[in-house]
C-alpha cells in the first residue's frame, strides 16, 4: 500500500485544497407556464413534470 514518505507542509496541502471549490448547479426551466427554475434531469418539483410527462403527483 503506498504511504507517504514526508509529511506534506501546510502550503502545499492549501494549495491543493484551494481547487476543491464547490460549484452552482446548472439550472434550466421548466416547460410549464410558471417557468420555474429546476435542475437538469430531476422531475419539477413545483408542477412534476419531466420531459413533457406528468411524474409526480404535486399539490
Amino acid at each position: 500500500m503506498a504511504v507517504p514518505k514526508r509529511r506534506m507542509s501546510r502550503s502545499n496541502t492549501r494549495h491543493r485544497r484551494a481547487k476543491w471549490k464547490a460549484s452552482a448547479p446548472q439550472l434550466t426551466t421548466c416547460p410549464c407556464p410558471r417557468k420555474e427554475a429546476v435542475i437538469p434531469h430531476r422531475a419539477c418539483p413545483h408542477c412534476g413534470l419531466y420531459k413533457g410527462r406528468q411524474m409526480l403527483d404535486v399539490p
